[in-house]
Formats: C-alpha cells, sequence, structure tokens
C-alpha cells in the first residue's frame, strides 16, 4: 500500500468516518499529506470507503500524475469550490461533515455554514495534525535526507566564512549552497545573527560584519521532498570569552538533560522542565522564554510542541527539535538545537554536527 492510502486508512478509523459523515479537508499542507497533491488549490473528501479531491482544471494533468488513486472533481471558472462542494455533497446525500476549524477564516466558515445550512458541521479537532505527528518511514527516510543536505550545507559555509561577510550574506549564501545539495529551497528564512544581535531568538540577517563580533549563531533548515530540518550552532568568530564558555556550557548542560529525557510516554512537560531546570539553577530562568522543542516534518513548527504549557506524551515516530537558550540583551545570545527521532526504546539524535564549543571556533584564514 502506498503511504498516501495508508494515511487516510489510519485518519478513517481515527476518526471513525462513514459514507455519510465525511472529513473535508481544506488545509492544503494536509491535502498533500493525504494524497501527495503539491498544487496550490484543493480540497479533500475522506469518507469512510472512497475520496474525492476537489480542484480547478489547473490541475487537471498534475492530479492524474501524482494522484492517480484518488477520484477528482474538477471545476471550470464558472464555480468556485464551495459550490462544487456543495454539489458533491448533494450528490452523495451526506448527514453531516467534519471539518478543519484552523484552516478556515471566519468569513469562510460563515459562507461555508450558509451554504451547507442543512449538513450538520463537525470540528475535527486537528485530527490530521495529530496524525502528522507521528512519521512513517518514508517521512523519516525525507527528514533524514533533509538534514544530511542541511549539515553538508553548513559544512561548506563553514568552511568559507570571513570576517568581512555579512550576516546578510551568510543566509543567501545558505539557500544557494542548499539547492546544490538538492534541497527545493529553505525550510524558513536563516536567522544569522553576530554578536549582541544574536539575543534575538528570531533575528533577521542584516548588513553586520561577522567579523566584527566573537561569535556567531545560526538557525538554518533545508526543505528536501518537502520535509524540513532544523538546526542551530554557535560559532566562535573571536576569542573565548569566560562568559561566553559559561553560557555556552550551561545551554549545553539543558540540551543534554532534556535528550536524556526522551523516550516513549514521558510527558512533554517533563522534557521541557528538563532542560529549564538546568538554566534556572544557573540563575537564566528568566532569560529562557520560549519552548523547549517542537515537532517539525511538512511544516517547520508542528505538533507536538514542548513547553510548561502543553499537554500530551512522547510517541514513536515523533520527530522533535530541541533547542533551549539563553538570551541576554547588549550582550548576544546562545542557543543549541538538535534534531530528534523518538523510538520505541528511547530516542536517536539525527543530526551530529559537533556540539562542543572549541569544536564550534572558526579560524579566519
Amino acid at each position: 500500500m502506498n503511504p498516501f492510502a495508508e494515511r487516510r486508512n489510519r485518519l478513517r478509523t481515527q476518526l471513525g468516518l462513514t459514507k455519510q459523515t465525511p472529513l473535508l479537508v481544506t488545509n492544503l499542507i494536509n491535502v498533500g499529506y493525504l494524497t501527495g497533491f503539491t498544487g496550490s488549490s484543493a480540497w479533500l473528501i475522506v469518507t469512510g470507503d472512497r475520496e474525492l479531491l476537489i480542484s480547478d482544471s489547473r490541475y487537471a494533468t498534475q492530479l492524474i500524475d501524482e494522484c492517480p488513486d484518488v477520484e477528482c472533481e474538477i471545476r471550470d471558472a464558472s464555480s468556485t469550490q464551495l459550490e462544487t462542494l456543495a454539489r458533491v455533497i448533494r450528490t452523495f446525500k451526506f448527514n453531516s461533515l467534519v471539518y478543519e476549524s484552523e484552516s478556515l477564516t471566519k468569513s469562510a466558515f460563515d459562507q461555508m455554514k450558509s451554504t451547507l445550512a442543512s449538513i450538520e458541521l463537525i470540528d475535527s479537532k486537528k485530527a490530521v495534525e495529530q496524525l502528522r505527528s507521528i512519521k512513517d518511514e518514508s517521512e523519516i527516510a525525507a527528514i533524514r535526507q533533509s538534514i544530511r543536505v542541511n549539515q553538508q550545507t553548513m559544512q561548506v559555509i563553514r568552511a568559507q566564512l570571513r570576517p568581512e561577510q555579512t550576516e546578510l550574506e551568510i543566509s543567501h549564501q545558505l539557500e544557494h549552497q542548499m539547492r546544490l545539495f538538492g534541497a527545493s529551497g529553505v525550510a524558513f528564512t536563516p536567522s544569522v545573527a553576530a554578536g549582541s544581535r544574536s539575543a534575538l531568538p528570531h533575528a533577521q540577517a542584516s548588513n553586520r560584519q561577522i567579523g566584527s563580533e566573537s561569535f556567531l549563531l545560526i538557525d538554518w533548515g533545508a526543505k528536501v521532498n518537502r520535509y524540513a530540518s532544523d538546526l542551530t550552532r554557535i560559532f566562535v568568530t573571536g576569542k573565548i570569552s569566560p562568559k561566553l564558555r559559561n553560557i555556552y556550557q550551561i545551554v549545553l548542560a539543558a540540551q543534554t538533560a532534556a535528550i536524556a529525557q526522551i523516550r516513549s510516554g514521558v510527558s512533554l512537560k517533563t522534557v521541557d522542565a528538563a532542560a529549564r531546570a538546568v538554566i534556572e539553577t544557573a540563575g537564566f530562568a528568566k532569560k529562557f522564554g520560549h519552548g523547549t522543542g517542537h515537532g517539525f516534518g511538512l511544516e517547520i513548527h508542528e505538533t507536538p510542541f514542548l513547553s510548561p504549557i502543553q499537554d500530551g506524551s512522547l510517541v514513536p515516530g515523533m520527530v522533535i527539535t530541541i533547542e533551549p537558550g539563553i538570551y541576554l540583551p547588549d550582550w548576544g545570545g546562545v542557543r543549541i538545537e538538535d534534531d530528534i527521532l523518538v523510538t520505541t526504546d528511547g530516542c536517536e539524535v539525527l543530526s551530529d554536527l559537533p556540539r562542543e564549543l572549541e569544536q564550534c571556533q572558526i579560524d579566519f584564514v
């Protein structure tokens, strides 16, 4: 069975879908996850025993190529997506419809509710996103390849670092190099921040030259076969100061403590608390304001999210980041981020770029 059909079957079981109560998937990323479609316009109906893609004539041929096992309803310019949906519902005599509230604006929902006045609408409560949180073998293979490209990219960029380079130049070079290694592009705009600018957790690259500061933070991710990767490293571009060494060792210890907690059944809060306790004990509790990590895959931020306020537990097949940090205004920030697969007996750290501070020192030639 192909992975898309298998995912749809898992979804049927999870939601208890029937012939009269189908799921309407309007989130385009979820549509792609369930069918393989890569275009920009499609809704998917999944019933207890069939599926139907609603799209427009621009994608008629593409749908045959990408989704040969899925029935399609192709509309032309004379009808809207919602009108086509209403016609399909009348044809199949649906009694109710499970829908994705998270992907609809209030205006779109109000239109749907008005058009489908006789149909009971039931919130799916992120059912597809929950399904996506546990990666299958094909997804894990794609993520491994994305991480491989991401790391190869950084090895090249690191070897080419020069004092006169700006953050913005490095950001552009990261995307160019990723594409040379086979990525379709970046998973997100790289954060390249020298010195005090690294105190901004998601700093946008500027024209600051990296040689003017003693360290550099780079947060970067590739997109390969539609799947993301996400890593962060500190690179020392000057001397290792006692303060940098102290902060770095605290963050590294926090990351190590969090990774040690990762195994099936452990709560998301427990993993977050392990990293947070190290940083709090060192006196920097208020300088670590974000969650310890998050899931990723087709999107760079996906369920699960590891923080003090997130319920839930780890399940084998989840792929998450672990990325504690300490951010000090007017000095800078340190964050170390790696990608982790939850396994049946613990975890596997998928990324293996050096993490020791001395290994992150740059010798400008």
